[in-house]
């Protein structure tokens, strides 16, 4: 599979290639345009135009014919990327490790399975409900009554609504003396009407302090405007309107209280006067019993797997619901009666169900704890062998939720704060693998690791390999590009263990070359020690000044710094008569110990002849010729440092230089340089540059 890039960032064209259900393994140097890959891939398949619009090279933001293309991901129609934008978008929210930790490390296939037989075996209690409207509206007429009892908790509350209704008298079935005339407004429920009235009176009373006559007829109300002003003191158009909603509740209600309770709860709200410590205690004993059969009622319409899953016998747990009117007095109604024998009914035939559900609700049970536990295993097996002092743990809350939680392993306490506790290292090694368990429950059909493990020390990446590719449930036959610019990965992968891999794992060397991305294939007889290196360059058809820098290079590396090290020094330090330290500083070297040196260097480098490579060295445009004509940017820097015998004013770019005259950071194993472009492309412009100078 090949995927084409065209106009991405620093990427102008190229061509990766990938293998299918196995580890591509892509190594390039910094700079080559590694996450710019991983970015546009990513951002094609999600069909996100303003992720991809970014990548836009600088030199072509205002040109809308060289937008950023990718081509040749049809078939992948969802990938996961683990970068920084993962980590700050799922990891480390403010109540769990991960986001959705339930979704991906406890709810499986047979998690929903399962749920969905006890759901279906609850469905009958629901049916019972959702079936029967009058259940409803017991519900809500108990939720109502219990509300116009207010909060008290050994009383009626003053504050209720049936206090506010009944507490100073129902001043509508007892109108005061002298207000009789007034009782068809008063008495006139319906829509509320007496209360409009009162409000209408209130509102009118200003009127009348401007004339002794009715401000709606103009009549006269000398001898009755007292009359009309006792109304405004001796009610109250709220307290009346608390009255009308009390008494269509207690309607509501009354076909569910016995008899003696109907003719107790009649005289209590017909009360001419105030409302008796007794009648208090009275409706206070009624609240208890309706409040307690309401919990009953309101636990049942809940049953469900979370009420449930902690009870060891369900069959004793269903019966704690059923109702015993019993053992209610107030409740003692025929109406009330079949409505709770309906209810009792379903919840029999449940009961008689109960041990299968019991038996699902058990295996669903041990299915979390067996999620619970592997993920948990697998994710702490590789913290500990990473060396990292910590453990996760997966709790359930109080919710009944689950959350990841992490503590450290010596001491029972929940780390809090994640992000500002852990070391860089310690956050990314966690999210990678939890980012590991969020791929498998997604299953995308590709996984880009961009330079994951590159910051680790080489157990830790061991670890870190292990758990992605290696380990139980890992990313195993899964398509994975892996992008790092860490050498010692590719060696693992490639080199010390591809046979633990299965499928074996695929490698390549990108580089990005005056915009061009280029690929080639890396296999196990690719990663070379230096020795294996230097001998095959110096073997190549190459120039003898290339060859040379080898050998010495390989003098170096084995501790030789005899007559051969010092006559190849001498010639890239173009000296006409070579020279050597000794006591006093340095001196000529003898006619014999340029002999000796020259048949010790010859055994490498046949034909070997100081007199005429030093000739060359003083020849610029022979060695700018070589250096043009040199196979790879790294011969290039070999024939750059012979040229400018001083070396490069730039401290990085002298870095370069150095280390192809030099052992100071080999590997034990690398890419030969002289087959893969290993030196950056802006090193080799900037000695581009001094050549330039040197024709002109």
């Amino acid at each position: 599979m090949d995927i084409i890039f065209e106009n991405c960032n620093n990427i102008m064209q190229g061509r990766v290639s990938f293998v299918k259900d196995a580890l591509n393994i892509k190594y390039a140097i910094n700079g080559t345009g590694k996450s710019t890959i991983s970015k546009a891939i990513t951002a094609v398949v999600n069909q996100d135009n303003r992720a991809l619009d970014l990548l836009v090279p600088y030199r072509f933001v205002n040109d809308p014919d060289h937008r950023p293309k990718v081509m040749g991901v049809d078939d992948i129609h969802k990938v996961m990327t683990f970068d920084e934008a993962y980590i700050d978008q799922y990891m480390y929210q403010a109540d769990d490790l991960l986001k959705d930790s339930f979704e991906i490390l406890v709810r499986t296939s047979d998690y929903d399975r399962h749920m969905a037989e006890i759901g279906q075996l609850l469905s009958e209690i629901n049916e019972s409900f959702q079936s029967n409207p009058e259940l409803d509206s017991l519900i809500q007429a108990f939720s109502s009554f219990l509300d116009g009892c207010g909060k008290n908790q050994t009383s009626i509350a003053a504050s209720g609504s049936i206090y506010k209704a009944f507490g100073k008298g129902n001043r509508i079935t007892n109108i005061p003396a002298g207000l009789e005339v007034f009782s068809p407004y008063l008495k006139n429920a319906q829509e509320a009407s007496n209360v409009k009235w009162l409000k209408w009176q209130v509102d009118g009373k200003k009127f009348l302090e401007i004339a002794d006559q009715c401000p709606y007829c103009s009549g006269s109300i000398v001898h009755s405007k007292e009359k009309i002003l006792r109304i405004t003191e001796e009610y109250d158009s709220k307290a009346i309107e608390h009255l009308n909603k009390m008494l269509v509740l207690f309607e509501q209600l009354s076909p569910y209280f016995s008899e003696a309770t109907r003719e107790q709860l009649a005289l209590i709200t017909n009360n001419a006067g105030d409302m008796t410590g007794q009648q208090k205690r009275y409706l206070f004993e009624i609240k208890d019993q309706v409040n307690s059969v309401l919990v009953l009622l309101q636990g049942i319409r809940k049953l469900g797997f979370n009420s449930l899953k902690d009870v060891d016998r369900i069959v004793d747990e269903l019966r704690s619901y059923e109702i015993n009117l019993e053992l209610f007095g107030h409740l003692q109604s025929d109406q009330m009666r079949s409505k709770i024998d309906v209810i009792n009914a379903s919840l029999h035939r449940i009961i008689e169900k109960a041990g299968r559900l019991q038996g699902e609700v058990n295996q669903q049970n041990r299915l979390i704890q067996r999620a619970i536990k592997e993920n948990s295993t697998a994710i702490n097996d590789f913290l500990k062998c990473a060396g990292y002092k910590y453990a996760v743990s997966i709790e359930e809350t109080a919710e009944h939720k689950y959350k990841l939680l992490l503590r450290p392993t010596s001491v029972d306490t929940e780390v809090s704060s994640v992000k500002s506790h852990l070391s860089y290292g310690e956050r990314n090694a966690l999210a990678l693998a939890l980012f590991m368990f969020s791929t498998l429950k997604e299953d995308p059909d590709m996984v880009i690791l961009d330079d994951p493990i590159t910051s680790f020390d080489g157990n830790k990446k061991f670890a870190l390999l292990n758990m992605l590719f290696l380990s139980e449930r890992c990313l195993r036959n899964r398509t994975v590009l892996l992008l790092t610019h860490d050498f010692n990965t590719v060696i693992d992968v490639i080199a010390t263990m591809p046979y633990n891999f299965n499928p074996a794992p695929h490698g390549a060397f990108l580089s990005t070359i005056n915009g061009v991305l280029e690929e080639k294939e890396i296999s196990k007889t690719d990663i070379l020690s230096f020795k294996q290196i230097a001998l095959l360059n110096i073997e190549a058809d190459i120039d003898v000044l290339n060859k040379a820098v080898f050998l010495r290079r390989l003098y170096e590396a084995e501790g030789n710094k005899g007559l051969g090290w010092n006559l190849l020094s001498n010639l890239f330090h173009r000296r006409e008569v070579p020279t050597i330290p000794d006591d006093n500083g340095t001196r000529d070297m003898t006619a014999s110990e340029i002999a000796d040196a020259t048949e010790e260097i010859r055994k490498c480098i046949k034909g070997f002849d100081y007199h005429q490579q030093y000739l060359r060295t003083q020849n610029i445009q022979a060695l700018i010729d070589a250096y043009h004509n040199s196979r790879s940017n790294y011969e290039k820097l070999q024939i750059y440092r012979i040229l400018y015998n001083k070396n490069h004013e730039n401290a990085v770019v002298k870095k370069f230089v150095n280390e192809t005259f030099h052992v100071e950071n080999d590997f034990l194993f690398q890419l030969n340089p002289s087959e893969y472009e290993t030196i950056p492309q802006y090193i080799i412009e900037e000695c581009n540059t001094d050549i330039q100078s040197l024709i002109h």
